[in-house]
Formats: structure tokens, sequence, C-alpha cells
């Protein structure tokens, strides 16, 4: 026996028309969210980087007006959508105009650009920085050339410099040689006279990047025994000797890069960490991870791919490769260091 099937209504009009709106509805708010990000980095750009103080903030606030005139005022939404993409490729098109340059009225402790001269395994290393510190804030700047033998070098160490978020910390990468030589390289901000470090500010062209070679008793105590709040931990990278001897040389390649030619800092791309990555040829860059850029957690990816010693748990390795009772204790000694390897995992101290 068949039994008839119910016939299916057909929708009504205006349950067609609620259901167009909410997808109008709810497009419109996707493509508003979609579009809300480079609007604010537009204003931000606009507010930051604009190099005459007393416009920027007529032309942020008048930037921001315009578009909510345009989204008040114009009723076709896809229309306004464009004027608002338009508006930040054209913000977007002036900041890549804008050019670094090393040429400016810099910081003492970064008014001096180094650089190295490579003659098979030797290199000079020109303008390690020595600074002699009292406080943070007053130091004689001091600088010396030195000759390294590339078949003398042996280790490779990372310093990782945690400021207050556990989140966040400050690398250095650190090579010796046999004979008890070292050399820091410190990735950071070339800072003009008066200009202070700001994170936010990172994110725009506000800053030059810099490679500072220097000595250990300059860029490990002075964050060691100068700088209030700073904990420095120093691990020993493992790896082979050629590996070493290639991560050493592709500093030296980016030294002298920014030596001929300025760049930018970006808090994003081109910070302390994510550098490092960089400077290296595609094919031999590790694969990305998040705590490349949330660099706090670096030690711990660092333990997980087997970069650092690895016979320990994390947390006792950590305790041991704490550095700053050590450093205080060497203070101006002239094996410095020496002292601040001792009981850290790897070193043989």
């Amino acid at each position: 026996m068949n039994v008839p099937l119910p016939a299916l209504k057909a929708p009504r009009a205006h349950d067609q028309r609620w259901l167009l709106g909410t997808l109008r509805v709810l497009g419109l708010t996707g493509l508003g969210c979609l579009l809300l990000l480079p609007m604010l980095w537009s204003v931000a750009a606009l507010y930051f980087d604009v190099r005459l103080p007393w416009l920027r903030v007529p032309l942020a606030a008048l930037y921001v007006l315009g578009l909510l005139a345009a989204w008040v005022l114009v009723k076709r939404r896809w229309l306004v959508a464009g004027l608002t993409a338009g508006g930040f490729a054209l913000v977007l098109g002036w900041w890549f105009t804008l050019q670094p340059s090393n040429e400016r009225d810099w910081q003492p402790d970064v008014a001096v650009l180094p650089y190295a001269d490579i003659n098979g395994s030797q290199v000079t290393l020109h303008r390690i920085r020595n600074c002699d510190y009292r406080t943070e804030t007053d130091f004689d700047v001091r600088y010396y050339d030195k000759t390294f033998d590339l078949d003398r070098l042996l280790t490779a160490d990372l310093c990782m410099v945690y400021w207050g978020s556990p989140n966040m910390a400050h690398t250095m990468v650190s090579f010796g040689f046999e004979g008890g030589d070292y050399v820091c390289f410190s990735i950071e901000t070339r800072k003009q006279k008066g200009q202070g470090y700001s994170a936010i500010k990172g994110l725009f062209r506000q800053f030059e990047l810099i490679y500072i070679v220097g000595d250990e008793r300059d860029l490990v105590r002075l964050r060691t025994n100068y700088r209030q709040g700073e904990e420095v931990y120093l691990f020993r990278l493992t790896g082979s000797p050629q590996k070493t001897r290639t991560f050493f040389l592709d500093y030296l390649r980016r030294v002298n890069d920014l030596h001929r030619r300025p760049e930018w800092y970006s808090a994003v791309t081109h910070n302390c960490t994510t550098s490092i990555r960089m400077q290296r040829a595609a094919a031999d860059r590790a694969p990305w991870d998040w705590r490349m850029l949330v660099n706090g957690y670096g030690d711990e990816l660092l333990y997980e791919r087997g970069a650092i010693t690895t016979n320990l748990p994390l947390a006792d390795l950590k305790h041991r490769c704490h550095i700053n009772d050590r450093a205080r204790a060497a203070g101006q000694e002239a094996d410095f260091s020496r002292l601040i390897r001792q009981g850290v995992p790897g070193t043989g101290l």
C-alpha cells in the first residue's frame, strides 16, 4: 500500500528575505572584522611613522574620521569596503618608502657599527664593544679589534635574558675559541639619542637594526651585574664543529651586510630571535614554531629538538644554567667568561 508523502511547502517570501538579510549581516560583519586589523595598523603607522611630529595626530585623526564618514554615509557596503582596503593600500605603499639610515644622532653605545674582514680561516673583527660600566647608564664606550682563527672555533652558547615576563626574552649568542676567547653577538634596536625601546613602536619603522659584536664582560655583565631585574641563562648549544663554524659565518655576513646597508628592526620579523633564523640559508632554517616569536619558551623548544643539553630535566638544566650569581662574583675578573660557565652543563667546567 502506497502512502502519499505530504507535500513540501514552498518557502514563504518573508522567510527568504529574513535568510538573505541574516547572511548579508553576517557577511558584512565578517568583512568588517577582516578589515579592522589593517585599519588599526594604518592609523598606528600614521601616528608613529610620519616624520613631522606636528602632522602625526591630525593625519591619523583625519584618516579615522574619513573611514567613519564612509561607513556611515555610503550605503553600498561593498564600496565602503573597497575604499577601506584602498586606504590601507595607500598607507602601506607610503610606509614602504620609508628608508633606514646609518646616519643619525645615535646613542653612544650603538653609534659605531662593527664589521669583519675574512681571509681564509682568519677573521678580524673590528669594533668589538667593551664598555666599562659604573652603572647601567654611566659608562665609557670602548672598542677593540681582534683576529680569530676559524680552525680554533670550538663552541656556541645561547644566552637568554628575561627582564620581566616569562613569555619574552632577549637572546644573544656567544662563540668560544681555543685559549678561552669569546665573542658575543647581540641583535638589538639601534636607538637615537632620546629614544627608548617600545614593543609597540618596534612593530613600525622606528628603529634601525644593529648586530652588536661585544666582549662578554660588556654584553653579558651589563645584564647580570648592572641592570635591575634581568635574569640570564647560558646554554651550551650542541652541533658539529662545521655547523658551529657556519653559524659564526652567518653572523659575520649579517654584520657586514648591516655595515654596508642599513635595515629596519621589526619586533616580529627582524628581532633578536627571528633574525637568527632568517640569517641562515632557507634550506638550513629550522621548522617554524610559535616559540620562535614568543621566545621566552625558546629554551623549551631547543630542549625538545636536542639543540641544548638534554641529560637533565629542563627545570634542573635551567637552574644550573642561571649565571647571575656567578657573574656578580666574577665582577671585573679577566677570566669572566670562564667563571660564569662553571657548573653549566656541557661546558666541562
